[in-house]
């Protein structure tokens, strides 16, 4: 298992595009991947699950991932937040 502590720096926080995008990129990797905030830890591969964290800028999330490709999906998933999703 690994695992990275994250700031969404996205003005918008994680509305439908920036969901949209985690789970295509979740959905790449074998592993399970999950978004955790406070208590509330969801699958990265529901877009449901993701819009139901209602995170905003500002709030921190832990990805993580456990599987045979951890740590590229580690990775794949901690790009898309550092490059703001491409906004």
């Amino acid at each position: 298992m690994v695992k990275k502590t994250i700031t969404i720096n996205n003005p918008t926080g994680l509305h439908a595009r920036p969901a949209t995008l985690i789970v295509k990129e979740a959905s790449k990797y074998k592993s399970h991947i999950s978004l955790a905030h406070g208590t509330h830890e969801i699958n990265a591969k529901s877009i449901m699950g993701i819009m139901s964290m209602g995170l905003s800028m500002g709030s921190e999330v832990d990805i993580i991932a456990e599987g045979v490709d951890e740590h590229e999906a580690l990775e794949g998933i901690v790009v898309l937040f550092e490059s703001n999703f491409g906004e």
